[in-house]
């Protein structure tokens, strides 16, 4: 399946299954409130909806010509994403804690080992303001890895693409607010 299809498809069980408008609002995770819910992991707890999608993910950097070596991002919302696009591409997968571990070896980055020689792609599921995902990128960068693209599920405002460009960070999206015809949240 090329690239586009598979966005396609993505699209279609977003809209489906994670993207929801409810009757009052509630807070994101960038603390601003808004009717419309994406549960980017619910949306994808079916196995084949989860291919589909990390597939989509894999395909749009493939054809950007993106050469990576492990994938990995912010627990909880990259995790599922991961090890998805880690399979979908057979590279190694990571999670980033939002704290280090406090005991044993007292890692904050649990799975791949990454650092400088490694390529990494950061993954999200939703963005907003792109918190997550910084904090993701902050952390992968103290290791010296190269960060050489970020993907989400659906970016819910067009705030992240600035700055990672800014980083030269190639930045991808399958969805966006408007496929859905959500307003974007603001920066």
């Amino acid at each position: 399946m090329n690239v586009e299809q598979l966005v396609a498809d993505t699209k279609i069980i977003l809209g489906d299954k994670a993207v929801t408008e409810l009757d009052e609002p509630i807070e994101l995770a960038s603390g601003q409130m808004s009717k419309h819910f994406v549960d980017g992991k619910a949306g994808l707890a079916e196995a084949a909806d989860l291919r589909v999608a990390c597939h989509a993910m894999h395909a749009q950097l493939v054809d950007a010509g993106i050469d990576y070596d492990a994938v990995g991002g912010l627990t909880l919302g990259a995790d599922h994403l991961a090890v998805g696009v880690a399979l979908a591409s057979d590279k190694r997968w990571f999670f980033v804690r939002k704290e280090p571990k406090g005991r044993g070896t007292g890692k904050q980055i649990e799975g791949a080992t990454v650092g400088p020689g490694v390529k990494v792609v950061v993954v999200e599921d939703v963005v907003s303001t792109g918190g997550s995902m910084f904090k993701a990128i902050e952390v992968i960068a103290a290791t010296g890895a190269e960060i050489v693209a970020a993907c989400t599920l659906l970016d819910r405002g067009d705030h992240a693409k600035a700055p990672l460009a800014e980083q030269g960070i190639p930045y991808f999206s399958i969805a966006s607010y408007r496929d859905f015809g959500m307003p974007a949240v603001a920066g």
